[in-house]
């Protein structure tokens, strides 16, 4: 019993981290492509804003540790610019 406790709670805290390490290649990702003008140049000013709101906020909820908000936020911008 207490092997399955430990088990689960060292697949807990790995899952955690994986989601962690994830956030920043995400925004690598958004960042590399809105410096790719084609990409860019594809986006009407709007888009273009709510990309940029998505990956700031999508930011600040990784450095809050709220690692499956910035995830999906980050997701959300990179649908937008079609990665």
């Amino acid at each position: 019993m207490i092997k399955k406790l430990f088990t689960a709670l060292a697949l807990m805290l790995f899952t955690a981290s994986a989601w962690a390490n994830m956030c920043p290649a995400l925004m690598g990702e958004i960042d590399q492509a809105l410096e790719d003008e084609a990409t860019v140049s594809m986006l009407d000013e709007g888009q273009l804003e709510e990309v940029r709101d998505l990956r700031a906020r999508g930011e600040e909820a990784h450095g809050a540790g709220n690692h499956d908000e910035s995830v999906a936020l980050l997701e959300q911008a990179k649908e937008i610019l079609g990665i």
